[in-house]
């Protein structure tokens, strides 16, 4: 059965929203802002998180009037047509960041209020999930840090064309690097990295089992690419089902962000479909500080809980690890509906 079918009926009954604003620095070197947005109604509050990453578009912060009784899908329509910016978005995927901070509160107080989890709507029996850990790097020194907190720690790393190839070497040598985000769709972002056939052609031969993430797809590193098409994944494109059936070839692997979707039925939808093509899937984070990391890990404990998910406790994102760290699987957390 589709799985937004299963929950796009519920009733929510909406009295009040509030919100609250979090700050923090974090191990990737720059201080991350989020809100979490509650909804209020029958005694019981459902909360969600909105991950846009830049500080300005956390304040001012818009109030619409959601107020009333709906069904889940009835409240997504009126999400639709709610004014959720005072000024125009500068980001692209921010409209869709908002979007799911404001239909996961509802999803989750819609569960609350008929004293049900998201699993049990489901009908699906989460699992323990596997988290990787990600961190961009100087140099060795942050595995080295990481490792000694975790031994079994296992990493997705963002390789840039500086890494020498000794560095490489060092981290294949660990055998712990599962995902290589190439980071090549990018543009305009701090984050950008070009796409350059040499380096991809180092990055491939360094880890020849690790996933590999985000390449830029141009006539210089198409042949590269297709050559590893089974272990492609694609990440920041991903928002629906038209996204993933635009690639520019049949995908093997995705990275779920839920938040890029900015619907429930967007991302449900988009998981029944992976489900249908039997793609191999794994969850992303983005350094939520509140309980959208803990809604992340749920979904992946529902529906990829063996990927090498981008999901690791918060404490992992501190600048300095501290003392021993927590080791996967992570237990799975109820994330939406009945605590």
């Amino acid at each position: 059965m589709r799985r937004y079918d299963m929950v796009r009926d519920f009733p929510v009954i909406v009295d009040g929203l509030s919100l609250s604003r979090r700050e923090r620095d974090v191990s990737s070197g720059f201080t991350r802002v989020t809100t979490t947005v509650e909804l209020s109604g029958g005694g019981v509050v459902g909360r969600g998180e909105d991950v846009c990453y830049e500080p300005a578009a956390h304040e001012p912060y818009p109030r619409p009037d959601l107020g009333g009784e709906y069904t889940v899908d009835g409240f997504s329509d009126a999400v639709a047509d709610a004014d959720l910016w005072p000024e125009e978005p500068s980001a692209d995927h921010a409209p869709a960041f908002r979007r799911w901070a404001v239909e996961s509160a509802a999803l989750d107080l819609a569960l609350k209020q008929a004293d049900m989890t998201l699993a049990e709507a489901l009908d699906t029996e989460p699992e323990p999930a596997r988290f990787v850990v990600s961190t961009r790097l100087d140099g060795f020194e942050r595995i080295e840090e990481l490792l000694v907190a975790n031994p079994e720690a296992e990493f997705k790393l963002d390789p840039t064309p500086d890494w020498s190839d000794a560095l490489l070497d060092r981290l294949a040598d660990t055998d712990r690097v599962r995902v290589l985000d190439l980071k090549g769709l990018y543009e305009g972002t701090d984050v950008d990295v070009p796409a350059d056939a040499d380096f991809y052609r180092r990055v491939l031969d360094a880890f020849p089992d690790a996933i590999i993430e985000d390449p830029g797809v141009t006539g210089e590193t198409m042949d590269l690419i297709e050559r590893e098409r089974d272990r492609i994944a694609w990440d920041y494109p991903i928002t629906g089902v038209p996204s993933v059936q635009a690639l520019p070839f049949d995908p093997a692997v995705l990275n779920v962000k839920p938040s890029r979707f900015g619907s429930v039925e967007s991302l449900f939808d988009t998981l029944d479909y992976a489900d249908r093509l039997d793609l191999q899937l794994y969850g992303g984070g983005q350094f939520e500080l509140g309980v959208g990391r803990e809604q992340v890990q749920a979904l992946a404990a529902l529906a990829y809980p063996d990927g090498p998910n981008d999901i690791a406790p918060s404490v992992y994102n501190d600048p300095e690890p501290d003392g021993r760290l927590p080791r996967g699987p992570l237990d799975p957390p109820v994330g939406f509906g009945r605590r």
